[in-house]
């Protein structure tokens, strides 16, 4: 933990001021994905601009950002606090993910240019290295662009957009079925067959498959929320 934060430390003073936003919006973003903030906690701005040698200022502007992505909620003189959401709350939003994902994927195999299946397929591998060196988080951030081009291959702006914000306010709880070391082997052959259909241009298939991925990832997500859930 302590190296992390020292590297983090390190990145963001070697950014330009003006930039170090972005630096501390996505590392606050992980460390709410990865549990390591719980849901309901209050986020101590003492310790994060300490802890990265930063101003108050890329801190407030990275809570701004996560609060409009529905990671954090920001009250008036008490700070950010992660949003804490029910696992209904979480199936309600994947259904309209897979829903979402169900009329992007055949649009996506009508559109999808040469260029954007060879940089879908480019990512695939590179998400399969970071399995290999059991590197999750990094892992996970490729995965979760791979949906996300998958969807803006579909060449519909409104769709991406509305795709990209509902999948950033329930992105911890996607994280948490890859913790599972059997679902993640899995999830890994699953999107070597969401490629192969992207790929082959089978609009239907793509749809069931990233429909059936989806709701497998869930169960073991939910499951291993409510057991921890149990335990406190």
């Amino acid at each position: 933990m302590g190296d992390k934060w020292q590297a983090m430390s390190e990145e963001v003073a070697a950014w330009p001021r003006g930039q170090r936003s972005i630096l501390v919006t996505q590392f606050i973003r992980d460390l709410i994905v990865s549990g390591e903030i719980p849901p309901g906690e209050r986020i101590n701005e003492r310790v994060l601009t300490e802890r990265l040698g930063i101003s108050r200022t890329p801190l407030r502007e990275a809570f701004k950002i996560l609060d409009g992505e529905g990671l954090v909620s920001i009250r008036p003189n008490a700070g950010a606090t992660v949003v804490r959401l029910s696992p209904e709350d979480v199936e309600d939003s994947l259904e309209i993910l897979i829903g979402l994902e169900s009329i992007g994927a055949e649009r996506a195999v009508e559109h999808a240019t040469p260029e954007m299946i060879e940089e879908i397929a480019e990512l695939d591998a590179r998400m399969g290295e970071a399995f290999g060196r059991r590197a999750l988080m990094e892992y996970f951030h490729i995965n979760q662009a791979i949906h996300q081009k998958i969807i803006d291959a579909a060449q519909n702006e409104a769709l991406s957009r509305v795709y990209a914000s509902e999948s950033a306010r329930i992105r911890r709880f996607r994280f948490a079925g890859n913790r599972d070391h059997g679902r993640w082997a899995r999830a890994v052959q699953e999107h070597a067959q969401i490629l192969d259909a992207l790929q082959r241009r089978e609009g239907p298939l793509l749809r069931e498959l990233l429909r059936a991925h989806h709701r497998a990832g869930w169960k073991v997500a939910r499951h291993a929320l409510e057991a921890a859930a149990s335990n406190h």
